[in-house]
Formats: C-alpha cells, sequence, structure tokens
C-alpha cells in the first residue's frame, strides 16, 4: 500500500526532503491507482519493467511485489538514496537503480532491451515529451501506463484535424494503439498539483512503424509551422521531390494546400520516406 498524505509528510521531513515543483515532484498516495497502474501494465512475474522517477518508491514497490524485474532512474539525489538504502536490500538482483536524467537514459540503464519489456511510470510534465520522443525512437516496449497530466494525454493521442495534433502524436501513434486508460483526481498525490492526471495505457502495435531519424526531423520542421500549407513546407525541405509529395498526398485523399495537422499517421510515414538519409562519414 502507498503512504498515506501523513505518512508521505512525516517521511518527507525525516529525509530533510521538500517536493521539487521543477522536478514534477508529486508523490502518488492513492492504493487504487497504484494498483490500477499494475492491472493496466499486465505486470506479471519475471517481467521487465522500467520506471522514471520512482520518488518515494509507492508503485516500484508494488511493481516489485508483483514478481517484475524493475530498471528505475531517479533524478533527485535524496531520492535516489532512501531507494537504495531501504528498497534496494528488500528485493536483491530484482531492482536496478540509476541516479541520472531520464530524458539522457529514457530506458534507465536497461542497454540490450527485450522485445517484450514494459514501461510504468509517474512522468514529471516537463520532461514527458522529450522522454517519449526519445522511447519512440526504439527499442519499443510491448505495453506503456504513463501517469500524465491530462493535457499532455490528449495532445499525445489526439487525431489529424485537430489543433493539438503534432509531431509526438504522429510518432506514437505508428507504433502504438490507445487502450483505456483511467483518470487520476489531484486527490491522489501529494502535494496536491494543479491538473488532473491521467493513466495513460499504450499497446504496441503488431508492427509497430519507427520514423527513422531524417523523417522525424522532417515531421518536427513542417508542425514547427503548422499554420503554413503542407505543399510549400515539403518543398523548401524535399526541393526534388515535387511529383513523388504530390502522388503520396493525393494517394490519402489530400492535397499541397493542407496543413501539417490534416494529414494522417499513415501520410507522414508515406512522406517521411522522402527524406533523404545523410551519407555516411
Amino acid at each position: 500500500m502507498p503512504l498515506s498524505p501523513s505518512a508521505t509528510r512525516d517521511l518527507l521531513a525525516r529525509l530533510h526532503h521538500a517536493p521539487k515543483r521543477f522536478l514534477g515532484q508529486n508523490f502518488l498516495v492513492d492504493g487504487n491507482i497504484v494498483r490500477k497502474s499494475v492491472e493496466l501494465a499486465q505486470i506479471a512475474p519475471g517481467d521487465i519493467v522500467i520506471e522514471v522517477g520512482p520518488g518515494l518508491g509507492t508503485l516500484t514497490t508494488a511493481l516489485l511485489e508483483a514478481g517484475a524485474t524493475v530498471w528505475a532512474v531517479e533524478t533527485d539525489r535524496t531520492l535516489h538514496a532512501h531507494l537504495r538504502d531501504s528498497l534496494q536490500p528488500r528485493f536483491p538482483g530484482q531492482l536496478h537503480l540509476l541516479e541520472g536524467d531520464a530524458v539522457e537514459h529514457p530506458l534507465a540503464g536497461l542497454s540490450a532491451a527485450p522485445t517484450d519489456f514494459k514501461i510504468v511510470a509517474n512522468l514529471p510534465y516537463a520532461i514527458a515529451t522529450p522522454w517519449l520522443d526519445a522511447v519512440l525512437s526504439g527499442p519499443l516496449p510491448l505495453r506503456l501506463v504513463l501517469m500524465l497530466q491530462q493535457e499532455a494525454a490528449q495532445r499525445y493521442t489526439a487525431q489529424p484535424g485537430s489543433k493539438s495534433f503534432g509531431a509526438i502524436s504522429v510518432f506514437l501513434q505508428a507504433a502504438y494503439d490507445v487502450a483505456p486508460g483511467h483518470r487520476v483526481a489531484a486527490s491522489c498525490f501529494h502535494p496536491r498539483p494543479d491538473v488532473e492526471s491521467h493513466l495513460l495505457h499504450l499497446v504496441r502495435k503488431p508492427s509497430p512503424y519507427v520514423f527513422p531519424a531524417p523523417a522525424r526531423a522532417l515531421v518536427r520542421g513542417c508542425f514547427q509551422q503548422r499554420r503554413k500549407q503542407i505543399g510549400a513546407l515539403l518543398r523548401h525541405r524535399l526541393p526534388d521531390g515535387g511529383p513523388a509529395i504530390r502522388e503520396r498526398l493525393a494517394a490519402h485523399g489530400h492535397t499541397e494546400q493542407d496543413r501539417p495537422e490534416d494529414l494522417p499517421v499513415a501520410c507522414w510515414q508515406a512522406l517521411g520516406a522522402l527524406a533523404p538519409t545523410p551519407p555516411l562519414t
């Protein structure tokens, strides 16, 4: 069971640690949400799970007790030391801790990722998009259960034609199906955040697509000027691709007058294939 709000405050006081807003340190204090996270991730004994920002170890403990081997990355030195001293001895060989930046270490130090590893994380808002972008570069986890601000979850799952639809939506939806998640109230955390949260549940597609680096740069560049027409944006980036651009847009029912947010994921995959690959040096 997670610590109650009062027990969480007491532990933080013993650690002489004040929650850091800039790190998104809102600690989960609701047992139902912990159980829901483990349930959505379908954790079974022997699973390999990556956790970002384990904090006081509430979710980490539940994952370990379910029989998972957990690779966790924590940027806060005090919390990392607390987990190392209090939790790691209880689960020898089962908990691997890395002190560092999750964006720099998106897989928490797991160097040879198997094909069926999972990610369960309570993501700070400030790093959510760059971290997810790094994960979507591959290797891809089988399943992700991510605690996010509601706004971020809506942006990642936005559909074409929406103002929220962007490059990260394209990369995510090319590789994952969105499964039913779970709303999370602000009262489930200490300190209480100013926003609502959501458990985003992602399941890897049978044939996931990972955008190569040149295609990712092309998609990002177009969405950075999302109010311009796609034809002009692509001609600037693919000066020799005029006929192929028109052909691929038409194949998906679009024209050069449409804007980046209008194009479906499959169309972006087709256009991304036109991006030149830098020569080997």
